[in-house]
């Protein structure tokens, strides 16, 4: 049995363009001799759809999408793809087409309420655990979640007999996520003694990306097969069915369990007769490191946000800092260096480095850059509030006017030139409110909002390892982060070095730690205490900032939900 996983880019409420990627991925399997096409969850409509999905009309479209797709399926050639079904109530479904026709639609059982996750607020739980029979193999069908729980109906259709089991998903992305996803499929295919098929959505929605990595596990929990990571792929495998009966005459232990319920079998109907065709060659695409899957997330993500929105240019603030370096490299690889514009605007306070750092950044990307000194802005500002600022000490207040300038500065040049301003600055920042509202975190895409700092800087090293030459300066990441507001300031005047700063972070905003708990992990409690009454006093500035590219665990957004008005602190203690 040869499989075809379609890892397609969809475009959530693009139900036409969709289901053409569809129809040009199946002619692609045909032509490679495929006896079954996997698309990912929700293809036809795009994942998520959100509250695209309280309008009958938008269900009605995906419904007609379907439906044409299923015309032009061809008779011996069977596809699972992903709609949404209207039966009563809304569900989240696999359709299963073959000869023109649709012969069953799964309805997803296990809906995910957590994390990034809302499906209860538009889906009513499935039922069952179908099989397909074609041409003497039985195919378990499920969605997403469903193969991620132990039970459910992977387990029901393996002891009813499935050889293969068949999971079309849209798992969204998050730093080694892929690794886990596969260790988790691998002990699927062992305890289950089948094939474990995975076809994985690709692309970037939002603040979410999905990075295909579809894989194929045979029956002993060897990965067999691997699409690419971040790229539309077709991986293609065979499959031996036989293979899933010797593992279980080898395995006695799913004979002392039995299902709890008897899957429906769906026969297909004129399955294509086995005949001779050369194997399919086997493919596992490499793996690539933490810090290689962060960037390439991080391009697919931007890109897709100016593509599927319509956006061509970017701009951004070049400080000559760490943080807008990578900003800009990731801007130039996802859009093209003639499609970014970088602006210096030192001030009194920008040191001679700086300035020389930014320039150099610009030059070995290519980039476009316009040079736009604050200074007279800001003498003006000072000027205009002398007297009502008149015997207090200069403070913060002046540092975020600058920045306030420069964030005007980068609106009108968006407004002028219909460019897209993109915001700099990183999770680590974001999360103890280090960042000017209005300022540094005005702007249309927060391109590094969820890397912490320390990561900024070995995903900034990977840049410069990737394109095989110094394109970040070595004098970018070797110099000590300063917002350059005052006179010799650096962040540690206002923060514990980001060694430190960056596992309490961790702890406190991903793994939900409390203050005991992160001291006795051998920080200091002094710093423990003031860092998460940071994170808990900023929140109000977070709910402010631009959409960004999730890449941590839990990011901020739709990720972790906290109140603003919120009188719970652990700091009381």
């Amino acid at each position: 049995m040869r499989v075809a996983l379609a890892q397609i880019n969809t475009t959530v409420g693009d139900v036409w363009g969709n289901v053409g990627k569809m129809t040009d991925a199946l002619e692609r399997a045909v032509e490679a001799d495929a006896d079954f096409v996997a698309f990912p969850e929700l293809t036809v409509t795009g994942y998520p759809p959100e509250d695209l999905l309280m309008r009958p009309s938008f269900i009605q479209e995906n419904l007609e999408g379907l439906e044409e797709f299923a015309r032009i399926v061809p008779q011996g050639i069977t596809c699972a793809a992903g709609f949404v079904d209207l039966n009563g109530d809304l569900f989240n479904s696999c359709a299963i087409v073959s000869g023109g026709e649709v012969l069953h639609k799964y309805h997803k059982r296990y809906l995910p309420n957590y994390g990034v996750f809302d499906e209860n607020r538009y889906f009513k739980e499935g039922s069952g655990a179908p099989m397909l029979e074609t041409g003497g193999t039985l195919v378990g069908i499920s969605v997403c979640e469903d193969i991620w729980y132990p039970g459910g109906p992977a387990r029901e259709q393996a002891l009813a007999g499935a050889n293969v089991l068949l999971n079309i998903s849209a798992s969204p992305y998050h730093r080694l996520k892929g690794a886990f996803r596969e260790r988790m499929l691998g002990v699927r295919a062992s305890d289950y003694g089948s094939y474990v098929v995975l076809c994985n959505l690709v692309g970037g929605q939002d603040e979410l990306v999905f990075d295909g990595h579809s894989v194929v596990f045979d029956p002993e929990g060897r990965l067999v097969a691997r699409a690419k990571q971040f790229e539309e792929d077709l991986l293609v495998a065979d499959l031996r069915p036989s293979e899933s009966l010797i593992q279980r005459l080898h395995d006695p232990r799913p004979r002392k369990e039995n299902p709890d319920r008897e899957p429906e079998i769906v026969p297909v109907p004129h399955p294509r007769t086995a005949g001779t065709k050369n194997a399919a060659q086997p493919r596992v695409e490499p793996y690539p490191s933490e810090e290689g899957e962060v960037l390439a997330a991080l391009v697919l993500g931007l890109r897709d946000y100016f593509r599927k929105n319509g956006f061509s240019r970017a701009v951004l603030g070049l400080s000559g800092g760490i943080d807008s370096s990578l900003a800009a490299a990731v801007a130039v690889r996802a859009l093209g260096s003639e499609n970014v514009t970088g602006v210096l605007m030192p001030s009194r306070y920008t040191s001679e480095g700086s300035n020389t750092d930014a320039v150099a950044l610009a030059k070995n990307f290519g980039m476009d850059t316009r040079t736009v000194p604050i200074g007279p802005a800001f003498d003006a500002y000072r000027e205009m509030l002398r007297d009502v600022f008149k015997g207090l000490p200069e403070d913060v207040t002046e540092e975020n006017l600058q920045s306030r300038i420069r964030g005007n500065i980068l609106m009108a040049l968006s407004n002028k030139f219909g460019w897209i301003v993109l915001s700099t600055g990183n999770k680590s920042e974001m999360s103890v409110g280090y960042s000017t509202l209005y300022g540094d975190s005005a702007g249309g895409f927060a391109v590094i909002k969820d890397v912490p700092k320390n990561l900024v800087y070995r995903v900034s090293r990977e840049v410069n390892r990737v394109e095989g030459r110094e394109m970040i300066p070595a004098s970018v990441l070797d110099k000590e982060p300063s917002a350059e507001l005052r006179e010799d300031q650096r962040d540690t005047d206002s923060l514990p070095p980001y060694e430190v700063l960056d596992p309490i972070l961790e702890a406190y905003i991903e793994e939900d730690k409390g203050i005991s708990e992160i001291v006795a992990a051998g920080f200091d409690e002094d710093d423990v205490r003031r860092i998460v009454g940071l994170v808990d006093r900023a929140e109000y500035k977070r709910r402010q900032a631009p959409t960004g590219i999730k890449v941590t665990g839990r990011a901020f957004g739709r990720d972790r939900r906290m109140p603003i008005t919120n009188r719970y602190s652990e700091r009381k203690g």
